[in-house]
């Protein structure tokens, strides 16, 4: 079994949602404790055992750059700058692009949302063997914001929603196959939402769901929420 040893953290977005924060601050630099975002994600998989992490930039991307390489992280960190493109490639074309880039290996990877934030341990994900699957998916209970859920799942398999399974939040957090975005040309703008659907209707996505800490940050609220959280983890 091979062992997974990079991860790509999706860092494009616009953070539209928690302006006026983000006017200025690209959303994976808002803080959570005094420790921006994606610093949170990047010392859990190291401290996971990934090294080799991709971020993708896009909006206010060179503050996000600049702002990386004057810390300390320990890993050897590849960016995959979206920024000089005309737009955003969204996830599977941001995918394919780094790829195409040789940013990121052609074996399977841990993809992470960077506006989430969890205490879920990475290393659950570095022995997945994805065998002939496309994806391996971390599913969450649905949230408030969310109560209808994303997918359905049968304690192995994440399928598309049905009225006979219950139904999960996907929290984010994944292992993929390159081969899912295989249909996609480097640079075209493409979601992954419709390539994982397709790859659940063919039974080819596996899931967990996880009962550790998780937030989705996508307002100023639960920015808050899970700010008062982390400190007083913090200081227990």
């Amino acid at each position: 079994m091979t062992k997974i040893t990079q991860a790509m953290i999706l860092a494009a977005g616009k953070g539209t949602r928690m302006r006026p924060l983000t006017l200025h601050t690209p959303k994976p630099l808002v803080a959570v404790a005094d420790k921006p975002l994606i610093v949170w994600h990047i010392e859990r998989l190291r401290d996971a055992g990934i090294t080799d992490i991709v971020i993708n930039v896009g909006y206010l991307g060179q503050k996000l750059i600049d702002a990386l390489a004057k810390m300390p992280l320990g890993v050897n960190l590849q960016i995959s700058d979206e920024s000089v493109l005309d737009e955003p490639l969204e996830t599977a074309g941001g995918i394919r692009y780094a790829l195409a880039n040789g940013l990121l290996h052609d074996e399977p990877f841990i993809l992470v949302n960077g506006d989430v934030w969890t205490e879920y341990d990475f290393c659950a994900l570095m022995g997945r063997d994805l065998q002939e699957n496309l994806a391996h998916l971390v599913l969450v209970a649905n949230p408030t914001h969310n109560p209808s859920g994303d997918f359905a799942f049968d304690g192995e398999k994440v399928l598309p929603k049905n009225d006979t399974l219950p139904i999960h939040t996907f929290a984010g957090l994944s292992v993929l196959s390159p081969s899912i975005v295989s249909g996609v040309t480097a640079g075209e703008i493409a979601p992954l939402a419709p390539f994982l659907k397709t790859a659940m209707a063919n039974g080819l996505v596996t899931g967990e769901l996880m009962t550790q800490t998780w937030v989705d940050v996508g307002t100023l609220e639960r920015l808050a929420e899970v700010d008062e959280y982390a400190r007083k983890k913090n200081n227990e």
